[in-house]
């Protein structure tokens, strides 16, 4: 099992951390500030979209795709430490066209979509000038059993009709979205696993409603956000629906292999950069004439902090090069191992690192508070923790069933 990057891997991440350094990271607090002080917070500062074209032009750019005539051809081995020092900024991904939920809907339509599909929609956000969202997750039934989903999305001759509710639709609230897919019932008398299909929706469609933006532990997430979306009696030519009518459920399994590591591997970044603010902090600050580093155990909290993170990180590379080797359906214990693992080790290193802040590390002055929020949001996005525990117990135990 070799870890090692690529030679192609090895020289985008110095073009990456180089683009980081000098492009992305001066300006990210001014960012947070300005958008601190909108009115109205659903819109586009125009350094985004300025970031953008000049990541593309430095060929960072889809990095998360491994086609190599779409992207950069990077097996989830490669892309992992690119995505991880993406996760530090909140901002760094959209700049690289590698933000969720895009990725996820990007790789269903390159591996499920039709030629029409990837013509309509995937060329346009490969090419970062739309959004999209991903509507699966019903605020009526436990989502964490992708089965439960009880929209429907009915085949009337030549037409899909859509009727439901969904919620934490992330994306839905970007200025550029433009579609979603949707997670509907089709056929409830078929076997549990064939019940359901995904169709492409374009979110000016009658019928589609985004009833309201849901605040995560308080915060929008703007310009990104997590909406609550209604579809009445929304009316779309059959040929919306990805793969055909009934594969709804094995497309979500396909997307949210993928989904489930990137998020996992910006985590990483995202504890990296927490506890390298701690370090900077209890360096600098003083109480009772001694640095914070020096006080109450402090020292020993960083030490764990950075044997929890190294830990992590080689799970995450572990259940990459599974994927990369093996497949989902080889990888998902590992893929769940990391699920579980690697959020909760990024809250606990988050909360270390507002502790040694104080007061200053609940405020928005830093970005810790936010960075806890997405942690903890973690643990049940793409399936809640007691979800993968249980798929991994199952893998476990299967080994002794004789």
């Amino acid at each position: 099992m070799d870890f090692t990057p690529s030679e192609k891997a090895t020289d985008l991440a110095r073009k990456l951390n180089r683009f980081m350094r000098e492009e992305v990271e001066p300006i990210e607090p001014e960012w947070h500030r300005q958008m601190a002080a909108l009115n109205d917070p659903w819109q586009l500062l125009p350094i985004i979209p300025e970031l953008k074209a000049k990541a593309r032009a430095a060929g960072l750019w889809n990095l998360f795709l491994p086609d190599e005539a779409l992207g950069q051809g990077l097996s989830n081995l490669d892309y992992a430490p690119l995505a991880e020092r993406m996760g530090r900024s909140f901002i760094a991904p959209e700049i690289f066209n590698c933000n969720a939920p895009d990725t996820g809907n990007m790789e269903v339509l390159y591996h499920y979509g039709s030629e029409a599909q990837k013509a309509e929609w995937l060329k346009p956000l490969l090419g970062g000038e739309i959004r999209s969202a991903f509507c699966m997750t019903e605020p009526a039934v436990a989502s964490s059993d992708a089965t439960n989903m009880e929209a429907t999305a009915v085949i009337d001759g030549d037409e899909v009709v859509l009727n439901g509710r969904k919620w934490w639709s992330t994306g839905i609230g970007h200025p550029d979205c433009r579609v979603v897919i949707f997670m509907g019932l089709t056929d409830p008398e078929a076997d549990r696993h064939h019940r359901h299909s995904m169709v492409l929706v374009p979110l000016d469609t009658p019928g589609v409603k985004v009833e309201r933006m849901l605040t995560a532990m308080g915060m929008l997430d703007a310009p990104y956000g997590h909406g609550e979306v209604s579809f009445s009696d929304v009316r779309l030519p059959a040929s919306a629906v990805i793969a055909g009518p009934g594969r709804g459920f094995e497309i979500a399994q396909g997307r949210l292999g993928p989904g489930r590591i990137h998020h996992c591997m910006r985590l990483i970044g995202l504890a990296e950069h927490a506890l390298s603010l701690a370090c900077q902090r209890a360096m600098q600050r003083q109480a009772f004439g001694r640095p914070l580093a020096k006080l109450g155990g402090n020292a020993e909290r960083i030490a764990d902090a950075r044997i929890a993170i190294e830990q992590a990180r080689l799970l995450v590379l572990k259940a990459a090069w599974s994927l990369d080797n093996r497949g989902i359906v080889r990888s998902m214990s590992e893929v769940s191992q990391i699920k579980v693992a690697v959020p909760s080790m990024a809250q606990r290193v988050i909360d270390m690192a507002m502790q040694i802040h104080g007061g200053a590390g609940l405020s928005d002055d830093f970005p810790l508070a936010a960075a806890w929020t997405a942690a903890r949001a973690l643990r049940l996005a793409d399936g809640p923790d007691e979800v993968h525990r249980g798929l991994v117990a199952r893998f476990e135990l299967a080994r002794y069933r004789d």
